[in-house]
């Protein structure tokens, strides 16, 4: 059950990282300035690198139900908050909400994504396969 949720997030987080690129590329472009452009870009591939990730860790045996949940749950929180900040960052004039006051949340979504490929890593050391 909790493969099934895995994949299904992961085709729809990848989805929406199709979407965001493409209005990045085509709306955005006309009233972002490059670096700001370039910005909103690096969140939609880093979105995108998860949603490959979330579709390839139901594959992997040596993860016990319980670590690939963990990973999942530490790896959307982390796009959420990673991504979604560098979204709001990179439009932030386009809002009247300033997201330079919760900027911080950015390194903590990329720390949250760092520890759970890590445990995927570390979770290979102590396979017995």
């Amino acid at each position: 059950m909790m493969d099934k949720k895995i994949t299904a997030t992961g085709a729809l987080m990848g989805m929406v990282a199709i979407i965001l690129g493409a209005f990045g590329a085509h709306a955005l472009k006309k009233i972002l300035t490059p670096e700001l452009l370039a910005t909103f870009e690096t969140g939609v591939r880093y979105q995108m690198y998860q949603a490959f990730f979330l579709l390839l860790l139901p594959t992997f045996k040596i993860l016990t139900e319980k670590t690939k949940k963990t990973v999942f749950y530490l790896v959307v929180i982390g796009v959420i908050l990673f991504s979604g900040s560098i979204y709001g960052l990179a439009t932030n004039y386009l809002t009247p909400f300033d997201f330079k006051t919760i900027g911080f949340i950015t390194p903590i979504g990329g720390l949250l994504i760092i520890i759970g490929w890590g445990m995927v890593f570390l979770n290979y050391f102590k396979s017995k396969h």
